[in-house]
């Protein structure tokens, strides 16, 4: 069990992730079809936005560093194209170093804390399930940004798994998008 760690930092932890209705964030084994290739994303929903969540080009283009899991890199480092090109990003795992100069790896939310301190970078989004379960672990989320497609899968990976204490958020933007998800906006309440 992690320790959950209090000190002072000087950049916003935020996370940008879909789920399906029932919380999960991927199938049992990794796959993201659900979400990729939805029905429901075939088909515009029309109406006003009052209180937009965050966008996904809004948010990117604030964020200087990522920490991401070990299976996330290997999944993003497949991509034809490297989507984090300019920004610092770091890869909690405990399985070693990674020979990718684009990287830095950290072997504990706490090297990571300290490393994203000496970076002296103020967004980082935190991406991955249990990245995203450790650092809510260790109080290092200010801000969560759900996408939630129009699925129940029933079985699969869960975003939050189960947290120690309960996390308290305020509602800071909500709406539906073109394409069938609900993007909601929250802010971690301390």
């Amino acid at each position: 069990m992690e320790m959950e760690m209090t000190t002072a930092r000087t950049w916003r932890g935020r996370v940008f992730i879909g789920t399906s209705v029932d919380g999960k964030i991927a199938r049992d084994d990794g796959t993201l079809d659900w979400l990729t290739d939805m029905p429901a994303r075939r088909h515009k929903i029309n109406g006003t936005i009052e209180h937009p969540a965050l966008i996904w080009n809004t948010f990117i283009e604030k964020i200087d560093a990522i920490v991401m899991g070990r299976a996330t890199y290997e999944t993003v480092a497949g991509f034809d194209e490297w989507p984090f090109e300019g920004m610092q990003v770091v890869v909690l795992t405990t399985r070693g170093q990674i020979d990718d100069p684009r990287v830095r790896v950290a072997g504990s939310v706490e090297e990571a804390t300290r490393l994203l301190e000496d970076l002296g970078v103020q967004d980082v989004y935190i991406d991955g399930g249990r990245t995203i379960q450790a650092f809510l672990r260790a109080d290092m989320v200010d801000e969560i940004t759900i996408s939630v497609a129009p699925v129940v899968l029933g079985a699969g990976r869960s975003l939050f798994g189960e947290l120690e204490t309960e996390l308290q958020l305020v509602v800071r933007g909500s709406h539906a998008t073109d394409d069938g998800l609900v993007r909601t906006t929250y802010e971690v309440v301390r």
